[in-house]
């Protein structure tokens, strides 16, 4: 007897309530997230549940709102605004890869969002390639708001943490845009640059080590921020949040770290308080760009120095 497979079973089930009229054209179905939570599967069990329904056509997504029941055929043709533009297919884009990651992205995925053909898509986008640049430029497009800061230190600062507020909310930004060595023509992206260089004109620094500032900066907020698209990705696979996980791996954590093999590690903790060490990666992130700030600061101090 063949067992039918978790997705196929929850797919047949929010088919059902679409049959049935319990959910009508334009309801929220339940979320990756909610799948996960009711039916006690792994996100990526989720993922296919909702693919599987998108490929019939029953269900869509929504930016800003999420997966709903989609409309008949002919309601979509005569729907208002469902009619293709750059700017709809970016938006859709970026929101679909907000929720699944980039490796779900593709001009078929999106095609079948918008119940049309990818040669449609074609004629307003190029390539996949293409698209993802213009995803990166519509989130660079925002920049940190005002008022502005005062020293060059306060600066960067506010530039780094604006940068790691976008790889939080788009997990896939920092792979988009990790080719430091072949970077993207993408003007809102070099605004970005052009205010980090900004904040470091008339330090005395070399046109080499600006860049260079620039560009460890950067490196450190992309460094950090694939964790977070790691993180998503595991969550997807395994259903299980990173304290869940943890709580999972303990018991062989435990049987592993003793003291003999591991002095330091096993008796970092011990204390009176008890206290443990939890991962937070925004408290990691302030940590490293302090440090690396600091780093900063001892090269324009030795340059003023030099100079002086």
């Amino acid at each position: 007897m063949t067992t039918e497979p978790p997705y196929l079973r929850i797919a047949g089930e929010i088919r059902r309530r679409i049959a049935s009229g319990e959910l009508r054209p334009g309801d929220p179905v339940p979320s990756t997230r909610r799948i996960t939570q009711d039916w006690g599967v792994a996100m990526a069990t989720a993922t296919k549940a909702l693919g599987a329904l998108n490929q019939e056509g029953l269900v869509r997504a929504v930016p800003g709102v999420g997966t709903v029941v989609a409309e008949h055929s002919r309601q979509r043709a005569t729907a208002p605004g469902r009619q293709l533009s750059r700017e709809r297919i970016i938006r859709t884009a970026i929101a679909l890869a907000d929720e699944e990651g980039l490796g779900a992205l593709s001009m078929r995925r999106l095609a079948t969002e918008f119940g049309t053909s990818t040669m449609a898509l074609y004629r307003h986008v190029p390539s996949k390639g293409e698209l993802v640049r213009l995803m990166s430029e519509a989130v660079f497009g925002s920049g940190p708001p005002a008022p502005q800061p005062t020293g060059w230190r306060p600066l960067l600062e506010r530039e780094a943490r604006w940068l790691w507020k976008q790889y939080e909310q788009h997990p896939w930004l920092a792979r988009a845009m990790a080719g430091i060595t072949r970077p993207m023509a993408a003007p809102n992206a070099m605004h970005y640059l052009e205010r980090v260089l900004s904040a470091l004109t008339g330090l005395g620094l070399t046109p080499e080590q600006m860049l260079h500032t620039h560009l460890t900066v950067l490196g450190y907020a992309q460094g950090i921020a694939m964790a977070v698209e790691l993180e998503s990705q595991a969550r997807q696979d395994s259903g299980m949040t990173a304290d869940e996980w943890m709580t999972a791996t303990e018991p062989r954590m435990e049987a592993i770290q003793t003291a003999t093999a591991y002095p330091v590690l096993s008796t970092l903790f011990d204390d009176d308080a008890g206290n443990g060490f939890g991962l937070d990666l925004n408290a990691l992130f302030e940590f490293g760009l302090a440090r690396v700030l600091d780093g900063v600061e001892a090269l324009v101090a030795g340059v003023r120095g030099t100079s002086a």
